[in-house]
């Protein structure tokens, strides 16, 4: 599609996305939504890669609160997120859409290792890229392992879908009060303390001029109106 404002996009899903209305496990139903929606978006001609996390089924923290050594903690959300990824590939394929999941740490019988150019080689070729296991490494989230793949991959833009329709100022759910960002910078994001990414993925995008874009993945078309330029949700820049 010639109109189009970005042609190769990491899409960053939290595991929430696909979880039962309990926020635990995978809802088939849920999974098959967001295909579609990933499905859409790759017809447009659009290179995807995706990160997906696992909220819906483990978070580090729990397990530091629980007295759980970290860098355990943090492989067993890695591990998680390789179940979340194996989902969304199902869902995709079911859709017609041609799919490779990729790794960070090493599983063969279910998915390829990440290696960077072969991820480049199958979005080239029409394939959506889901990219689990994080970066490999305990200590950084999910968010920063987008960041650092969206650089790899050479996206134009990193797109975190949430729940919410942009950056507030305060917890829209919270407070009624909450003022929405249309942009912002990045020092302004990491200044104000907003928590819609931690700043070791902020800062990273910021040190290799990434734009982020922050947008609610259940809005009716508004991937499609991103990726041609609409202004939706906030962009960070």
């Amino acid at each position: 599609m010639s109109n189009l404002k970005y042609h190769r996009v990491l899409l960053k899903i939290g595991g929430e996305a696909l979880a039962a209305e309990n926020g635990v496990g995978i809802d088939p139903k849920r999974a098959l939504h967001i295909a579609e929606k990933v499905r859409d978006v790759r017809e447009m001609g659009v290179d995807v890669a995706i990160v997906i996390g696992a909220g819906n089924f483990w978070r580090g923290r729990q397990g530091l609160e629980l007295g759980m050594d970290r860098a355990t903690a943090d492989y067993m959300g890695m591990l998680a997120t390789v179940m979340n990824a194996l989902a969304l590939m199902d869902s995709l394929e079911s859709k017609g859409v041609i799919t490779r999941v990729q790794t960070a740490i090493e599983m063969r019988s279910v998915a390829e290792p990440y290696i960077r150019r072969r991820a480049m080689r199958h979005m080239e070729k029409g394939r959506v890229v889901i990219l689990g296991g994080g970066t490999g490494n305990p200590y950084f989230s999910t968010d920063t392992a987008a960041a650092l793949r969206a650089m790899e991959i050479g996206a134009d833009v990193l797109i975190k879908a949430t729940k919410v329709d942009g950056v507030y100022d305060k917890d829209p759910k919270v407070y009624a009060a909450a003022v929405k960002f249309p942009e912002l910078t990045y020092l302004d994001a990491i200044s104000r303390r907003l928590e819609f990414m931690d700043s070791t993925a902020l800062t990273l995008c910021m040190d290799n001029e990434m734009p982020i874009m922050v947008l609610n993945l259940w809005e009716d078309d508004v991937l499609r109106r991103a990726l041609l330029g609409e202004k939706v949700g906030t962009l960070i820049s």
